[in-house]
């Protein structure tokens, strides 16, 4: 599956871009045509993907507001941004520390309300009519056993999306949220490896299997796209129809 979108002179940052659907996300988006800004924590890779697709590397630790707000204060207006930055730290709910909980949602709420802010606000100032798309979780949409810091930052992210839609609308700025199912990028292919453990959570999904990579990278780059020109502050699952219940 590899559905074609032309985003030929737009400009178009990435977070989390270092590994995983990020990376993905910032190749398709950059093959698409668009000059695209990765950002991420780990330089050797961000020069890997400029080597590979000429982006321009941005490396930044999106959970420092600071260092954010100085990175983002010297960047232009985008046409395309997609929040995929992201952390997990299980813990049983009984054994939760406030530590994990504030980690968490600094980065995958906090950071990716600043990065959406910021940029907007640019966009706005710039009148661009773009699209800022935020990596959810169907965790966002039902209760998982020892993600409660996880399922409450994602279920913020959508908070997010769905304020930020209501105010960068009139700029004709349009935000969503995806919502994935787990999603065999490398790292969850080793984690997900025994049958034993995977077998359980892909009963409770009606295709019977987890996501491939670039099916959770084309909704995103859909709602990126003319083609979503009428869609704000959705929250897309993309999860086999896991959360229909």
């Amino acid at each position: 599956m590899n559905p074609s979108f032309d985003f030929t002179g737009r400009r178009a940052l990435v977070t989390g871009a270092s590994s995983g659907i990020g990376r993905a996300v910032a190749v398709r988006i950059a093959q698409a045509g668009a000059q695209v800004t990765a950002v991420g924590r780990q330089e050797a890779a961000l020069q890997k993907l400029q080597e590979e697709t000429g982006c321009n590397p941005l490396v930044l630790d999106v959970a420092d507001p600071q260092a954010l707000d100085q990175a983002f204060a010297e960047l232009p207006a985008f046409d395309l941004v997609v929040n995929c930055a992201g952390i997990a730290l299980l813990e049983p709910a009984l054994e939760l520390q406030a530590w994990s909980f504030d980690a968490v949602m600094a980065v995958n709420a906090r950071a990716a309300a600043l990065v959406a802010a910021r940029c907007g606000k640019t966009m706005a100032a710039a009148g661009v009519r773009g699209s800022i798309v935020n990596v959810s979780s169907q965790a966002a949409l039902v209760a998982l056993d020892d993600h409660l810091c996880y399922c409450a930052s994602k279920a913020a992210l959508d908070a997010i999306t769905r304020s930020l839609c209501l105010e960068l609308g009139p700029h004709g700025i349009r935000v969503n949220s995806v919502n994935p199912t787990v999603t065999l990028t490398p790292m969850a292919e080793q984690a997900w490896a025994d049958p034993a453990k995977s077998a359980a959570a892909i009963a409770g999904i009606p295709l019977g299997r987890f996501a491939r990579v670039e099916e959770v990278v084309a909704p995103i780059l859909f709602l990126l796209s003319e083609g979503a020109s009428m869609i704000s502050g959705a929250s897309l699952p993309v999860d086999g129809g896991y959360t229909i219940a």
